[in-house]
């Protein structure tokens, strides 16, 4: 399913035939890894009364678990550690543990707890990490994400992403709900209901507002909403189609696709609504606007060579250079952090998949093996891939690594979720 007008009648026919079911709570299945795993014992904290759940240790170790690249040691059958000292590296290394997380939850007047957590390398013996939280209950999942952020950075050398927040759009009954969770799908809030369709949610920069698209005024108009308060602004409702949005780096600009002139063409316009310019010309369908990080070129889906294909053209305009030759249907463009990887979505034999593509060689992957798949958005950190798909007549959404070895499910049973975007 597109985000935008050049496919949207596949958007309809997706969004109006697939079933839909009451909400549960979402689930997370991980398939496979890479071939080289840190191993890592998580050892269960010492608990106080009262602390929430699930435990803190069991909200990081799903997240790093998820990542593909860290294998979680058995830690039954030990006496579990909670300081430095109590800790005998002989029985770890016996397991086969490289590291080791232990830590202590302290119940604090108020209601407030204090966590503290350690990360020892089990090899060197020594302290890689340290950390103590004074915490609110509610800031409970944050924290745990935050300790797995810390650990993952260590352990590997990239920052975390577990923190991060995604955004997705979910329908239940004639109800449509765009919704912002946690990286691992869980602590959903809903941002905008409405009995209209809601699509192509995109985080600003900075992660403290959203664009999207909202037909309750029966055509597709382009609002941005803060996060914080709830006030929204419409930043384009011109004559025509508005769609397909996309943040540029610094957050004062947007691109959308308009059909206020012709066909469908990319304009850059200010994120407060002014200052509209054209971008893209001709006759063609272009779609599917994407900033590179550097804020200089701009990505996006045309049918201008005679079948969808990913291009690029020059924020300042100009000639449009294609990007995508393998196969004949080539789709949202995603553009990672650090501006080295397009993911898009592929079509072979009848199948959409994820496909990475690294921009200076030209070289593709094929990332997964569903077969129809949307709205691929790369995490903060750029190491895996957000995507929707469909699993048993329902729409799904699932994390995909960078070598497509590790493959995460986040299904909510009985919900359709679709349009995903992976935000700061």
């Amino acid at each position: 399913m597109l985000r935008a007008v050049l496919l949207f009648p596949l958007l309809c026919l997706t969004l109006l035939c697939a079933p839909f079911a009451a909400r549960a709570a979402m689930e997370i299945q991980v398939v496979g890894g890479a071939a080289n795993k840190i191993a890592l014992a998580m050892v269960p904290f010492q608990t106080a009364p009262g602390q929430p759940l699930p435990a803190l240790t069991q909200i990081a170790g799903d997240d790093l678990n998820r990542s593909g690249q860290i294998k979680l040691v058995d830690v039954s059958g030990t006496q579990p550690p909670f300081e430095p000292s109590q800790v005998n590296y002989g029985v770890w290394r016996g397991k086969g543990a490289e590291a080791l997380v232990i830590g202590q939850v302290m119940a604090l007047p108020g209601g407030r707890f204090e966590v503290r957590f350690r990360l020892l390398d089990v090899v060197k013996q020594t302290q890689l990490a340290g950390y103590s939280y004074n915490i609110a209950p509610e800031q409970w999942r944050a924290t745990a994400h935050q300790i797995a952020d810390i650990v993952y950075e260590k352990l590997t050398g990239t920052p975390g992403a577990f923190g991060s927040r995604i955004a997705y759009v979910q329908k239940q009954g004639r109800r449509y709900e765009l919704r912002v969770a946690d990286a691992d799908g869980q602590n959903p809030r809903t941002v905008v209901r409405s009995d209209e369709p809601l699509i192509s949610p995109n985080f600003s920069p900075d992660g403290r507002r959203l664009v999207y698209v909202s037909f309750e005024d029966k055509k597709p108009v382009v609002y941005v909403q803060s996060l914080a308060d709830g006030s929204r602004r419409k930043v384009a409702a011109f004559k025509g189609s508005n769609s397909a949005p996309a943040w540029s780096p610094d957050g004062r600009r947007l691109a959308v696709v308009l059909t206020r002139d012709e066909a469908s063409q990319i304009y850059l316009i200010n994120a407060d609504g002014s200052g509209l310019t054209r971008l893209t010309q001709g006759g063609n369908l272009d779609t599917e606007p994407v900033f590179s990080p550097d804020g200089q070129t701009i990505y996006f889906t045309s049918d201008r060579g005679g079948s969808p294909q990913i291009y690029r053209v020059s924020v300042n305009g100009g000639d449009a250079k294609r990007v995508t030759f393998n196969g004949s249907y080539n789709v949202s463009p995603a553009i990672s952090p650090d501006g080295r990887y397009l993911a898009y979505i592929g079509r072979d034999e009848g199948r959409f998949r994820v496909v990475l593509q690294e921009l200076a060689s030209g070289q593709t992957r094929v990332l997964t093996d569903s077969a129809r798949d949307e709205s691929p958005a790369f995490a903060p950190n750029g190491q895996a891939v957000l995507y929707a798909t469909v699993q048993g007549g329902r729409g799904v959404l699932g994390t995909v690594s960078l070598d497509g070895k590790t493959r995460a499910r986040l299904s909510e049973s009985g919900v359709d979720a679709r349009e995903p975007a992976w935000g700061p």
